[in-house]
């Protein structure tokens, strides 16, 4: 079967210095990945170089739909179905969310601009903004559940095949892990696949376990593959004992 994103020792180096060091992962359609590991792992590094970080310097194999995307700018892997929702995403002063929604929505999907409006706004209401909310600056001003919910607004617009979320859960409340849970859930039975990138297994207690493929990082590599009795394991016993039982800690 083909994959849907097919990554083949893949190497990314961040200011000449070597992050990700020969990573082999294949995606397929409507499948759900986690990828877990401890802090400077390679986690972040690795969903920015699928979405073409332009300081990154990437070597190997990255292939979407059949396509080597690796020399492709940010808005061209866009425009052919991959979606980064971002760890911390950024205050932007001036631009409302409707106005940026709205453009998006008709240079990525090319949804007619009198249509654009009603579709943002019903959308919004599935992720608990409102039309004031949507009048705001972008994420200016906003808690951090807010600015999560903003992100997955995005992804249930644009509709991507690959949709790729840097620890969604962190900086959350209940209520907005549990809703931006569900709305994974659902584009996930829709096709789309998900690469989650996360430091716990808390937001998994919302996902149905059976569906879920683990991976470890550990500098810049997979150490291990597994399903949700790795997330268990972790979440008891911590990363470093986990790395020493199975003889990848050195």
């Amino acid at each position: 079967m083909n994959a849907l994103l097919s990554v083949r020792n893949l190497r990314v180096y961040v200011e000449d210095k070597e992050i990700i060091r020969g990573i082999d992962l294949n995606v397929g359609k409507g499948e759900f990945h986690v990828i877990m590991g401890p802090n400077g792992s390679g986690k972040s590094t690795l969903a920015l170089a699928i979405m073409g970080h332009p300081r990154y310097r990437v070597e190997g194999d990255l292939i979407y739909m059949g396509e080597d995307i690796k020399e492709l700018e940010v808005d061209s892997r866009a425009r052919r179905g991959i979606f980064l929702a971002f760890q911390h995403p950024e205050e932007v002063e001036g631009v409302r969310i409707i106005d940026y929604l709205r453009l998006v929505l008709e240079k990525v999907r090319g949804v007619p601009r009198e249509k654009s409006y009603d579709m943002v706004v019903d959308k919004a209401k599935e992720v608990n903004l409102t039309e004031d909310d949507l009048r705001r600056y972008i994420n200016v001003g906003f808690s951090g559940g807010e600015r999560k919910r903003l992100e997955i607004l995005q992804a249930l617009l644009l509709e991507p095949s690959l949709i790729i979320l840097d620890e969604p859960d962190s900086g959350v409340d209940v209520d907005s892990l549990s809703l931006i849970s569900a709305k994974l859930r659902e584009m996930n039975d829709q096709g789309r696949a998900i690469l989650l990138i996360t430091h716990y297994g808390r937001i998994l207690q919302h996902i149905d376990p059976e569906r879920v493929k683990v991976h470890i990082l550990k500098d810049g590599k997979i150490a291990l593959s597994g399903g949700e009795e790795l997330v268990k394991r972790i979440e008891r016993d911590g990363f470093q004992k986990v790395f020493e039982e199975c003889g990848c800690h050195e």
